[in-house]
């Protein structure tokens, strides 16, 4: 069984090979070669929670995984990451376990690549101005994947608490001049989002982190940080201007509240969601259909993407030789 950690993660998949990646997944799941179970979880009383994320990949791919996640407060008194994570890979060939990988950084590399992959399908080609909301452990990947997709000058960064714009903008400001664009501190949401091209949440917010009827027509907005029925980072007013796509349908009308809390209130019907992004990919669905048009992608993530993007870095590392061999 290989072991590869975090550093090798980042060095086996770079941003643009995760971006492919997590488009070959979308299609995958488009073409019905994907079996994906409702997540398991369990409750430790006065701890945490742990997760169990299964997937089928059919296909070229031909790989079964699983991500374990597990949510445990304590552990941040404890010098340890509250949210630790693995992933298993089993080969189908065989039915062995040929890879365990660091699942945080996993996650990181492919929730990125999914706002990636959905700028690089909806999103105007002459994009030039981004805005990134939130500034936490997700961001800098969020970041890098708008300047992997689109070429953008300027990219403003807004965050609910101002005293980390700074640090961010300072700690990501190699990786904006490789990509040739200016980062820049926005002093309200407003100011982040006017004339703004591509715009990404990926906050803990519960309420929405901006006026939808702010963003310009022709923007794209992907939505990545909100996953629970109970909070939403993107206003019914955006919504109702947008064409509005999802990484996974049966997921997303399960988790998302930026859909189901102004559903449930009259303010939003959920059959105007165009369809899933997979379905674009694959020819089925129209993406963008004019410049002026406004396009959203909400994504909650699935098990399918962890797979997939564990097997691209499984053949990674054995093409160069990374990651740890051990005998069971």
């Amino acid at each position: 069984m290989l072991v590869i950690n975090a550093r090798q993660v980042r060095e086996l998949l770079p941003m643009k090979e995760a971006i492919e990646a997590d488009k070959k997944a979308f299609l995958l799941h488009s073409a019905g070669q994907t079996e994906v179970p409702v997540r398991l979880g369990f409750d430790i009383p006065g701890r945490g929670s742990v997760l169990f994320m299964p997937a089928y990949v059919k296909g070229d791919v031909g790989s079964v995984g699983v991500k374990i996640v597990s949510v445990f407060p304590g552990n941040l008194a404890k010098g340890m990451t509250s949210v630790p994570a693995q992933v298993l890979l089993v080969d189908c060939e065989t039915g062995v376990v040929n890879a365990l990988m660091d699942g945080s950084e996993v996650t990181r590399v492919r929730t990125g690549a999914i706002s990636g992959a959905a700028t690089d399908i909806l999103a105007r080609y002459d994009a030039s101005v981004g805005a990134l909301f939130g500034t936490g452990g997700q961001a800098p990947a969020q970041l890098e994947a708008m300047l992997c997709a689109r070429t953008l000058k300027e990219v403003r960064i807004f965050d609910l608490l101002p005293e980390r714009i700074a640090p961010f903008i300072e700690s990501n400001g190699e990786l904006a001049e490789k990509y040739g664009a200016k980062l820049v501190a926005a002093r309200s949401s407003d100011e982040a989002v006017d004339s703004a091209d591509v715009i990404t949440t990926v906050t803990t917010a519960k309420t929405p982190v901006f006026d939808g009827t702010r963003v310009k027509l022709g923007a794209h907005v992907n939505g990545v940080g909100s996953f629970l029925p109970t909070s939403r980072e993107l206003d019914e007013k955006l919504l109702s201007r947008a064409r509005v796509f999802v990484d996974n349908r049966e997921a997303v009308l399960a988790e998302a509240g930026d859909f189901l809390i102004p559903a449930a209130g009259g303010a939003y019907d959920l059959n105007a969601i165009a369809g899933e992004i997979g379905d674009v990919l694959a020819g089925k669905l129209a993406g963008r259909t004019s410049d002026d048009e406004i396009t959203v992608l909400k994504t909650v993530g699935f098990a399918v993407l962890d797979v997939v993007a564990a097997r691209t870095i499984y053949e990674n590392a054995v093409a160069t030789g990374a990651g740890s061999e051990i005998d069971l």
